[in-house]
């Protein structure tokens, strides 16, 4: 930006700056004080080339606002030789360089491109230090998670503050240490980027809400819920289980502007130094599967016992009925199977949420492995990922009989076309050769069946017999000869598969009531 009282000053200036090859461009003019005061303020520009004597603010006064609120603004200041010592006044307040009137193009363009070097040093270290800064945190989000991914496999591990904070990183200090988990259970489908957009919410709700209230507060997101612990003063312990319900009506609440989707969360036992976060973290995942016979929407904290589950052998049972369901590729027994599994689990006394997981998880493995699958390890996980968004029990039997319907219909349709596919070879061989002496021997063995087995399927397929079959197929052919040609009956005889006139007569006379010669007279 050029600031000058005299016009002919500022138009010789611009004229002198080459644009192009410098990679800049004059923003703005001003011819006093007061407006390039504002200028500066509204197009922000890196360099301001200024005279030092100007009405309104003088150039000292302008270069002291300005470095007020842009810092970082390079300036050059025009100077008379006779005002030398206000230019030497200038540099004081950080002026980048001066320019003694009459201005030279050369030294105008060196100092320019001096600044210009200056300038896009001071960007490109701005640069590598957000990105190394940028690095830092990933880096740190990187080991949080794996730390959270550690806590809740390695039930044995007992952290000590020192490593949590050396290897971690994490501002933990003497106190309760709890682990979380917000769970999201959807009531339908969902994409995989909306169940990301709405965790990443979850996320955001739970560090604004605990963030300043905890001495550290590590959440991450995974699967289809985020999981975390805190750290806190022992006295803040109701104080957190309350913030926590706040921010479960909250979601709760916005639950119409995510879709059809429900929260529930879980705390693990308050554990009293740091040695006890890992048993703490894997209890969440443990207690928020109560959730499915509790209901969703609540805040559950009590850590679950086995029940006596166990003793009622229900996959045993569940294998035995399933088993023949296959078998007879009965989708209605498949269905009683899960049914009786379902009752004889809710007549168990105290039965715990992950039980009933455990037990659709196994089901689904036996049945699957009962059956013909061709990525059987695929199908079972995308079963059990669409069941971990189950928030009921009775979601998760209904994912159970929706695989089983699934495979046994497959089956039977498999086998309807094995079975029809020899059949309707026959027939085609038939089409092909009814004006020869086959016979259903020939034909049977023509599509890789014994004769009586052949015999029985044709019948259970086409509800008649092969030689009734037969019959109508020659039927047809002689009714079309008759109609559209002139051959005789003799030689339609032959031409359809009989050699005896008589037999052939008798034979059309019983299919369509009357004699060949008749027919003809008829349609032909």
């Amino acid at each position: 930006m050029i600031a000058d009282d005299e016009e002919r000053i500022c138009q010789l200036i611009e004229a002198l700056i080459d644009c192009d090859a410098l990679h800049m461009e004059v923003v703005g003019v001003a011819h006093n004080g007061l407006e390039a005061c504002d200028l500066v303020k509204k197009l922000k520009p890196d360099i301001l080339i200024t005279d030092i004597r100007m009405p309104g603010y003088s150039g000292l006064e302008l270069i002291e606002k300005v470095k007020e609120s842009e810092e970082s603004l390079e300036i050059i200041i025009i100077s008379g030789y006779a005002h030398f010592a206000y230019a030497q006044t200038a540099i004081k307040f950080g002026v980048g360089d001066y320019l003694l009137k009459p201005i030279n193009r050369e030294e105008l363009t060196g100092t320019l491109q001096k600044l210009g070097d200056r300038i896009r040093d001071r960007r490109r270290l701005a640069e590598d230090q957000q990105r190394i800064q940028q690095k830092s945190e990933a880096d740190i989000r990187l080991f949080r998670m794996n730390l959270l991914n550690r806590l809740t496999e390695e039930n044995a591990w007992k952290p000590s503050l020192e490593e949590l904070r050396e290897k971690y990183y994490l501002h933990v200090e003497e106190g309760i240490f709890q682990g979380f988990l917000v769970k999201v259970d959807c009531d339908g489908e969902i994409s995989r980027a909306g169940m990301d957009l709405i965790l990443e919410k979850v996320q955001s709700l739970l560090e604004n809400s605990f963030r300043s209230r905890c001495r550290e507060f590590v959440v991450g997101i995974k699967g289809s819920g985020c999981i975390g612990f805190l750290n806190y003063e022992s006295e803040r312990t109701e104080e957190i289980r309350r913030i926590f319900r706040d921010c479960l009506n909250q979601l709760e609440s916005e639950k119409g502007i995510f879709g059809p989707v429900m929260f529930t969360a879980a705390l693990g036992n308050a554990a009293k130094d740091a040695g006890g976060l890992p048993e703490s973290v894997t209890q969440v995942v443990l207690i928020i599967e109560d959730r499915l016979l509790k209901g969703t929407g609540k805040l559950l904290e009590r850590v679950p016992t086995a029940s006596a589950i166990h003793e009622q052998n229900v996959l045993e049972k569940y294998v035995r009925q399933i088993v023949h369901a296959i078998e007879v590729m009965s989708v209605e027994e498949a269905e009683e199977a899960t049914a009786q599994m379902r009752q004889t689990i809710l007549e168990v006394r105290d039965v715990k949420g992950f039980e009933v997981r455990e037990l659709i998880n196994s089901a689904a493995r036996l049945f699957l492995s009962q059956v013909e699958v061709k990525n059987r390890a695929e199908t079972l996980k995308a079963f059990e990922e669409r069941c971990s968004l189950c928030g009921s029990m009775e979601e998760l039997f209904a994912r159970l009989t929706a695989l089983q319907k699934e495979h046994v219909e497959e089956m039977r349709r498999r086998h309807e076309a094995d079975t029809v596919r020899p059949i309707r070879m026959a027939k085609q061989y038939i089409q092909n050769h009814y004006s020869e002496p086959i016979t259903q021997e020939e034909v049977s063995g023509a599509v890789g069946l014994s004769a009586a087995y052949f015999s029985a399927l044709f019948k259970k397929v086409e509800g008649e017999g092969f030689a009734k079959y037969l019959i109508g197929v020659r039927m047809e052919q002689a009714k079309i000869l008759l109609r559209e040609t002139n051959t005789p009956v003799s030689k339609i005889c032959q031409q359809v598969g009989y050699n005896d006139l008589k037999h052939f007569t008798h034979t059309f006379e019983k299919a369509t009531g009357v004699k060949p010669t008749v027919y003809r007279k008829m349609y032909g």
